[in-house]
């Protein structure tokens, strides 16, 4: 019988984590094979935007409605800016109208309670977060005003926001990190689950996380569709046959690589550090390495990253090929 795995959340932000019990053998989502799709535009110059503390608006000392309020303002704000409509960031307009379109859907379709996240700290899991989060503002904003707090902040029926986190037996500890900051900052109650197959999967841990919050109806997942598995999906999946019954909420499907990290770096967000260091997509340390696309020999250089072996790279948002992202992953 599976042990309970390890909450963790805005007040347990815990290292410690539980192995699955051995699940049924089965596959990821769909088995599909993954390829990549028309081209973005091509990006504007990189941007000098540091990844720290000091650029985001976000505190950790914020309730959840305050972080909801601030997410959407800060959203928002970039879709009210004029942009070239041949250029990145009108793209990356498009999606996000588009992505919260699905996530106001989602809200008409299920009850917040009924709702979970999917979140690793990685670059599509966080823009899912965010987008999340500005949608929530909207869609009860749109309702009955109903209770206020003495600073005028509406009452949410939630103070957290359930997600599950299934991590590899290896992970990379700027990654732990980055889960647990963001998790207390945007007010995450995270189940970690450790996979190791073939006796902990990826199917297994949802088994597990759904037997513990029966009331979860769907999961929104920030699968794209150049991931593997992501080339059939659409904005809402149910689970194949043989997995637990839910729906799979895929607000970010369709967009690219360069969109995303125009959206994290324009709207300042803070990210993974791994990034900086020329890793474009993230998993267990033994089959993630910094992308070979990045690497350069330029000793002198400042502020990018370099492996063990001297090698340098440079950061993620740089690279700007879908088919190129996981080139650092076994």
């Amino acid at each position: 019988m599976a042990e309970t795995p390890q909450s963790l959340s805005i007040s347990n932000t815990a290292n410690g984590h539980v192995p699955m019990t051995p699940p049924h053998q089965s596959a990821p989502f769909p088995a599909t094979t993954a390829s990549a799709s028309a081209s973005p535009p091509p990006p504007p110059p990189p941007q000098s935007v540091a990844n720290a503390p000091g650029n985001s608006e976000t505190r950790e000392d914020e309730d959840l409605a305050s972080v909801i309020a601030s997410v959407h303002r800060r959203v928002y704000s970039f879709l009210s800016e004029s942009h070239p409509p041949d250029s990145l960031l009108a793209a990356v307009q498009r999606q996000t109208r588009t992505s919260l379109d699905i996530v106001k859907d989602a809200l008409a379709r299920y009850r917040l309670s009924e709702l979970s996240l999917s979140y690793n700290g990685g670059k599509d899991c966080l823009v899912l977060l965010i987008i999340f989060l500005a949608g929530l503002h909207e869609h009860y904003s749109s309702r009955d005003p109903g209770p206020q707090k003495a600073g005028g902040n509406r009452l949410l029926p939630i103070s957290s926001i359930p997600a599950i986190y299934a991590l590899p037996p290896d992970p990379f500890p700027d990654v732990e990190e980055f889960v647990q900051s963001s998790s207390r900052m945007y007010h995450l109650s995270v189940t970690k689950y450790t996979t190791n197959p073939p006796c902990a999967t990826i199917r297994s841990c949802f088994e597990s996380y759904l037997s513990l919050n029966p009331g979860i109806r769907a999961i929104f997942v920030g699968t794209r569709r150049t991931d593997p598995h992501g080339e059939k999906l659409t904005h809402f999946d149910q689970t194949d046959h043989g997995w637990p019954d839910f729906m799979r909420i895929h607000p970010v499907i369709d967009w690219h690589y360069a969109e995303i990290w125009a959206f994290i770096r324009h709207l300042r967000f803070e990210y993974c550090r791994l990034y900086d260091q020329g890793y474009t997509s993230l998993g267990g340390k033994t089959d993630t390495h910094p992308n070979p696309r990045l690497r350069f020999d330029d000793r002198n250089a400042n502020q990018q990253g370099f492996d063990a072996n001297g090698q340098h790279y440079r950061p993620a948002y740089e690279l700007t090929e879908d088919v190129e992202e996981r080139l650092g992953r076994n």
